[in-house]
């Protein structure tokens, strides 16, 4: 169980449960998620089982909730090897490969299963991207988490690109998201997830986008009053490593490390699709209005408009995204 993260991160680390060999190593493992998020959920769980695994030989603190920093500290964090392991979108690792990126990219998954199975660490574009990875960062994947579809929330309805046209609109601080809310029509806004809730409730950025869990644990109901069910994109998040570390693991801890995260990744798909509805109904019940296909969101004008402008804007995209379309 967590701790409120005010309370320090002497308290706020993970507690296990289980004792530990004098011996064990330790792996700090940062994420930015919140409390009750899927992604919280996975590392938590995936911390626990990982110990498990390997018979208490890796003992694995996490700090969530951006902790150790945001986005761009946790990744060089790993880099520099002050953290050992984290998780983020894929286009966090654009720092080091910018065609990381490419696995965030917008409408280029056929449905949930072949998104996690195209990012499995695996696949070949993957692979292609995690040699890169190593080489120029000294980072490797090694799992991910598939936290749902993303979709729009805002203060107002949004039913098609025209309806947020120039409007400031909140952009992870990442180019591919830049690009995208481009595509969607927008101005957009780069502002870090903990400065989230108070950017919309100012007016800084009238709307973001993120998966229903994140959008219902960080309480964006209380500064949001519509949901476009765009599910432009199939959020997966990349769990890295710092290759020093890492290679520095007994070959039987390594396995079994990327045996619990495989098994981690398809169990945060089950959770992702079976709180889907439920979640839309608890947002709902806490008073916001939420737009499918059939109340007149036109997801096409959205899918059209985002390809075009991630099309332009990352042309070296092209390779990957077709090896993404031939797994199966």
């Amino acid at each position: 169980m967590f701790t409120k993260i005010g309370m320090g991160l002497a308290t706020a680390v993970l507690a296990l449960g289980l004792s530990t060999p004098a011996s064990a190593e330790t792996l700090r493992y940062a994420h930015v998620g919140a409390e009750g998020d899927l992604q919280t959920r996975y590392a938590s769980e995936a911390a626990q089982a990982i110990q498990d695994a390997t018979d208490g030989n890796i003992n694995v603190q996490v700090f969530p909730a951006s902790q150790l920093g945001g986005v761009a500290e946790m990744v060089d964090g790993v880099r520099m090897g002050s953290i050992d392991m984290g998780h983020h979108d894929f286009a966090s690792l654009a720092r080091i490969v910018p065609e990381a990126a490419v696995f965030n990219a917008p409408y280029i998954y056929r449905d949930a299963e072949h998104a996690l199975h195209a990012t499995a660490p695996d696949s070949p574009a993957v692979q292609k991207i995690n040699q890169q990875l190593i080489d120029k960062g000294g980072v490797r994947i090694i799992g991910r988490i598939y936290r749902g579809k993303r979709h729009i929330s805002s203060n107002f309805a949004v039913k098609s690109p025209d309806d947020l046209s120039k409007k400031p609109f909140r952009a992870v601080p990442l180019d591919l998201w830049v690009s995208m809310v481009k595509g969607f029509g927008a101005t957009p806004t780069p502002v870090a997830v903990s400065e989230l809730p108070t950017a919309l409730m100012t007016g800084l950025v009238v709307g973001q986008e993120n998966p229903l869990t994140m959008i219902n644990a960080n309480q964006l109901y209380e500064v949001q009053s519509h949901v476009s069910l765009t599910g432009h994109m199939d959020s997966v998040l990349a769990v890295f490593v710092n290759e020093r570390k890492w290679q520095s693991l007994e070959e039987s801890d390594r396995q079994a490390i990327e045996a619990v995260l495989d098994d981690k990744a398809e169990q945060s798909l089950q959770w992702a699709q079976a709180s889907e509805s439920e979640l839309i109904q608890t947002l709902q019940d806490k008073g916001m209005t939420v737009f499918g296909e059939e109340d007149g969101l036109d997801v096409a004008a959205f899918r059209d408009q985002v390809r075009a402008q991630i099309d332009k804007d990352f042309p070296n995209f092209k390779p990957y995204i077709e090896m993404i379309a031939e797994v199966e």
